[in-house]
């Protein structure tokens, strides 16, 4: 029954994620054309007007871009921990033998692109966007493979889920130690207090949400003033969230339901328009050519794939771990292709990572461009090795 539930829940979060990245590449499609109009000087207006309040000892007035990018995407972060948690718990990352390849696949797929990138802007202005091309986007990696529907083993679907959110956890965690400004220790050591707290409630049986999500405000609010990144505190609150391995809705289940239609659908979708306002010019083509463009592009297309498909093929020879279901090694490669679609963490890596407009911009762009042909390349691959095994099937 508990393995019902489970195969329920993915499949929900399967169909929530590939009707998101249709909606998420709507949204880009949109800005770029946006951005490219005489509109762009009014939005961008709107989204750097400041809103909330502040006092001598609160400040929370920030731009709705800010709000946007440490606010909300906070509760996507929140998402992502509680999808963390339960496969730790019970789901593909609950035994060595289940976690094992997707975990080494996505340290594989993180470790060579940013090898790649930082090989490349070694001793340059741009030498710290390493992180960028290290991450998954797990809405559209998840759209893209859906879309090929019966023509890939279900197993590789949960492998390819499995390994991008393994990736999220290693991208938090780049974002927590690299990507953070100086750290304030009270701000810091209230957020960890009110977060012991948190496990003392989930020690004690509380289940009501609302006693984790109100504390977890306070969590934000002084963990954005830390110098940690503010979105960090989302994952900091969904681990303390109780769960059960068996078949009884728990409350990080019933939370994770709750969350996953509106951020793949109106956070995630947000964010894409207001990230990718990107006005194309010919210095940001030319961009694409450059170091900062090469290691982005390099990393996610090159990295990610060669990156994953290595080390599943230094795991399997090793007997660590077993290839998916019904998965070849063409496959495996397809799957590499699709984990360098880096768009919403690379985007958000790439904000962290330089102070020049200009700089930022010209990221982004080449992570659109990386992210479209990885996008393209792996559903090529996975749709060709489908139509070669029917092919054989009939001959």
């Amino acid at each position: 029954m508990s393995k019902l539930i489970n195969l329920t829940v993915f499949r929900e979060f399967l169909k929530s994620s590939f009707a998101g990245g249709i909606i998420l590449f709507s949204c880009v499609i949109l800005a770029l054309i946006v951005a490219n109009t005489s509109l762009y000087a009014s939005v961008m207006e709107f989204l750097n007007r400041e809103v909330g309040f502040e006092s001598g000892h609160i400040h929370l007035k920030y731009s709705w871009l800010l709000w946007l990018n440490d606010g909300l995407m906070a509760i996507f972060f929140l998402l992502v921990g509680l999808e963390i948690k339960r496969e730790i718990v019970e789901g593909e990352l609950s035994s060595p033998s289940k976690a094992i390849l997707p975990i080494l696949a996505a340290v594989g797929g993180a470790l060579l692109p940013a090898i790649i990138y930082f090989v490349l802007n070694q001793g340059t202005n741009t030498a710290n966007g390493w992180g960028i091309p290290m991450a998954t986007d797990i809405a559209f990696a998840l759209a893209v493979i859906t879309l090929l529907g019966n023509k890939v083993p279900a197993s590789l679907k949960i492998f390819l889920a499995a390994l991008a959110i393994v990736d999220d956890l290693l991208a938090i965690l780049v974002i927590a130690i690299f990507y953070s400004n100086g750290i304030h220790a009270t701000y810091l050591f209230i957020a960890l207090g009110i977060f012991l707290f948190l496990i003392v409630l989930n020690k004690l049986g509380v289940k009501a949400i609302w006693a984790y999500l109100i504390p977890g405000l306070f969590i934000w609010y002084f963990v954005h003033h830390s110098g940690i990144h503010a979105t960090i505190a989302g994952v900091l609150v969904a681990m303390t969230l109780p769960t059960t391995p068996d078949a009884k809705e728990s409350p990080l289940e019933k939370l994770e339901h709750l969350l996953t239609k509106p951020v793949n659908f109106i956070i995630i979708p947000l964010f894409a328009f207001a990230n990718t306002l990107i006005p194309i010019h010919g210095e940001m083509i030319g961009g694409l050519t450059s170091k900062l463009g090469i290691g982005i592009i390099l990393g996610l297309i090159a990295g990610k794939s060669i990156g994953i498909f290595l080390i599943c093929f230094i795991a399997k020879k090793l007997k660590i771990a077993q290839l998916p279901e019904g998965a070849g090694w063409k496959q495996i490669f397809g799957v590499g292709l699709l984990g360098g679609i880096g768009f919403t963490m690379s985007i958000f890596i790439s904000i962290l990572s330089f102070d020049d407009s200009m700089l930022i911009e010209e990221a982004k762009f080449a992570v659109l461009i990386a992210s479209l042909c990885a996008g393209l390349l792996g559903y090529i691959v996975l749709n060709a090795v489908s139509a070669t095994k029917k092919t054989q099937v009939i001959d």
